[in-house]
């Protein structure tokens, strides 16, 4: 079980920094108070997470991993949330960016927690 204790604080600290990052866009420039505190509050338990998963896995890899998925996933709360949609290059370039995690995860051996 606790090799797999690494992914949940990584998906933990996305789940922060998704939520640090919609708030930072309501937050208007930090002209609204509650999206300012709920900003600074996930982004802090983002990190923390984050410094987690840097017991387990290397500091590339993990940044790799919560950047890349950061990405993937705010683009998507963007497009309902903020009406934020990407044009056909920005999809390639996150659909890259869910390959490129992949061959992390399947072909690294830096991912791999009991062989890098």
């Amino acid at each position: 079980m606790t090799s797999y204790l690494p992914y949940l604080y990584l998906a933990i600290a996305v789940v922060f920094e998704i939520s640090g990052t919609t708030a930072l866009k309501a937050s208007d420039n930090f002209s609204q108070i509650l999206p300012t505190i709920l900003m600074i509050a996930s982004y802090l338990c983002a990190f923390f997470f984050v410094s987690l998963v840097m017991r387990y896995l290397p500091v590339g890899i993990t940044y790799a991993l919560w950047s890349g998925l950061g990405i993937v996933l705010i683009t998507l709360i963007s497009s309902y949330v903020f009406k934020e949609f990407p044009d056909w290059p920005a999809i390639i370039g996150l659909a890259m960016i869910i390959g490129g995690i992949i061959v992390i995860q399947l072909f690294s051996k830096s991912s791999n927690l009991h062989g890098g």
